[in-house]
């Protein structure tokens, strides 16, 4: 009697090992993208501290030092960029479109590629963790590229924000 495996079971046995390791190596794959994702934007999952008269949020910036947030515009998911140096919150066209926004009056966007044109229009809600904003004048961008939206002035100048640690702390006082 012989102590070695029959061919067949070899082959199983090979199987198995090479199964085991596409299924490593897709695990680790998706462990690393969630990892960048997540250094992309470190506020996917904004957390709301409720205080007696305030509800804060607290945001961590990016690796870049960009400060992005996962929310919601008119209960549509939607991560926005803050931006102080921006008027208005600011929504991509193909976005806007996708959320059913009304393009308003038109008019002209200074931009850091120059001008282009615009469209005024209203958010019923813009939502950041507990923090929720009604009646917010934005802009529809067409020449606007990506998905994100830029978290400007018009919701903003609604919140007080401060820098805190590096952190920026957003507080919507009830």
């Amino acid at each position: 009697m012989s102590d070695s495996p029959a061919p067949g079971q070899r082959r199983l046995g090979t199987g198995m090992l090479i199964l085991a390791w596409v299924a490593g190596l897709l695990l680790a794959a998706y462990w690393f993208s969630g990892v960048e994702e997540r250094q992309q934007n470190p506020n996917q999952q904004p957390d709301s501290v409720r205080l007696n008269d305030a509800v804060e949020v607290r945001l961590e910036p990016n690796r870049q030092g960009h400060f992005l947030v996962d929310g919601q515009i008119n209960q549509h998911a939607v991560t926005f960029l803050v931006d102080t140096g921006a008027t208005f919150v600011a929504v991509p066209a193909e976005l806007a479109e996708q959320m059913g926004l009304e393009q308003g009056r038109g008019f002209m966007v200074e931009t850091a590629n120059g001008t282009a044109p615009g469209f005024s229009t209203r958010l019923r809600s813009l939502r950041i963790g507990d923090i929720e904003l009604h009646d917010v004048d934005a802009g529809i961008v067409p020449g606007m590229g990506g998905e994100g939206v830029l978290l400007g002035m018009s919701a903003l100048r609604q919140l007080d924000f401060s820098s805190q640690g590096g952190d920026l702390l957003l507080r919507q006082y009830q």
